[in-house]
């Protein structure tokens, strides 16, 4: 990660934040508030809500993070962005405003397979009926990764931390199921990624 006038900056945030944005507007363009899980830079935030005026965005991250994101939000004061929750997805979990939908990008892969499980039972308790969970970041399939760079990246993320990789399709859509979350879209992204969309029964 970098800094770009003292704000943290991603360039892989920069990169994929318009291939996301561009399902983004279709699928959230119902909602009306939207949690963001695991917020990073900010990057995402202040891009996202500037385009999408209609809904109220809600960042959220460890305490570390906060500074830096709201050195975005200070550079982009947007009313329907709203400064960052205190979020560790093992919990306890902050009192949310009513969402309707949630989003993460770049999350399962850094956490614990128990966070990722805490990440969707939280996430499943708190939408409605109808809300929707959006997923993006690399999957395997079958166990197999889908590119020659995603393996050299988990043998990165392990060597981090034996904890980290890159999880499984089938996996989360069993974990989803479990907590009563339908997959409803697997969109292929840039750069060996994939946007996964559940749907609360």
């Amino acid at each position: 990660m970098e800094t770009q006038d003292l704000k943290p900056f991603s360039q892989a945030s920069q990169n994929n934040r318009d291939p996301i944005l561009h399902h983004l507007k279709r699928l959230f363009a119902d909602r009306r508030g939207v949690l963001e899980i695991g917020s990073g830079t900010g990057q995402h935030a202040v891009h996202f809500a500037k385009a999408m005026p209609h809904l109220e965005w809600y960042t959220s991250d460890l305490p570390e993070h906060h500074e830096g994101i709201q050195l975005w939000l200070n550079e982009y004061p947007l009313e329907n962005l709203h400064p960052p929750l205190t979020l560790d997805v093992l919990g306890p979990w902050p009192a949310l405003e009513p969402i309707d939908a949630a989003y993460t990008a770049n999350t399962a892969h850094i956490m614990p397979w128990e966070g990722v499980e805490a990440m969707f039972a939280g996430i499943a308790e708190r939408l409605p009926a109808g809300g929707l969970w959006v997923v993006y970041g690399p999957m395997n399939y079958g166990g197999s990764y889908t590119s020659e760079s995603n393996a050299r990246f988990d043998v990165w993320l392990k060597a981090q931390d034996p904890a980290r990789g890159i999880r499984d399709y089938e996996k989360l859509m069993s974990l989803g199921q479990s907590v009563g979350l339908d997959i409803r879209e697997d969109n292929e992204m840039p750069a060996n990624n994939r946007l996964l969309v559940w749907q609360k029964a």
